[in-house]
């Protein structure tokens, strides 16, 4: 089987998504005073800290960002229950808070659900929001994005691939199509 790739967005457009996705969450919540943004482990952390920048070059208003470790939580992992969160130093309180929640790419919905579930274990928020870079289709769980950054229907034998310049030094996201060799 050989792999074809094709970037679907480049650093201006990972960039230009982000700021959108910003103002977006502005809107919506009028403001982010009582908010908090929350990473999925890895590159959910690094696109909740820059959409926190983001907030505060609009706004000059400081947004707390945290990040959610659900390894222990998958439904494809042996059930060992803790919830690993680093809060940038303290402890993570959502309790009574607005959190808005960072995944790369929302595919099946089963790592937002899981993240759910530790969010929950945690506190009782306000309201859980759900921001992502890519939304890919395939749904296997009935969760919906609030932000999208780009929506890209894909088939099942196609990837996304987020990279991201704190992991992968560039930022870019790309589709690769398996094709089929002559087998």
């Amino acid at each position: 089987m050989s792999e074809h790739m094709h970037v679907l967005l480049d650093e201006m457009a990972v960039r230009r998504a982000l700021t959108r996705i910003a103002h977006e969450i502005l809107e919506k919540n009028k403001g982010v005073g009582n908010c908090m943004l929350i990473g999925i482990r890895t590159r959910g952390i690094y696109l909740a800290q820059r959409v926190a920048e983001r907030i505060q070059e609009i706004e000059g208003v400081p947004v707390p960002v945290g990040e959610i470790d659900i390894t222990s939580y998958r439904d494809d992992r042996v059930k060992v229950r803790s919830v690993d969160t680093v809060p940038d130093g303290d402890n993570l309180n959502i309790q009574s808070k607005k959190v808005i929640l960072f995944d790369d790419v929302l595919f099946t919905g089963r790592t937002v659900r899981a993240a759910l579930d530790a969010l929950i274990d945690l506190g009782r928020p306000e309201m859980i929001q759900l921001a992502v870079l890519v939304d890919r289709g395939h749904r296997e769980l009935p969760i919906r994005p609030d932000y999208v950054g780009k929506n890209v229907p894909t088939s099942k034998l196609e990837k996304i691939e987020v990279h991201l310049t704190e992991v992968d030094e560039h930022d870019r996201v790309v589709i690769i199509q398996q094709q089929r060799g002559n087998e």
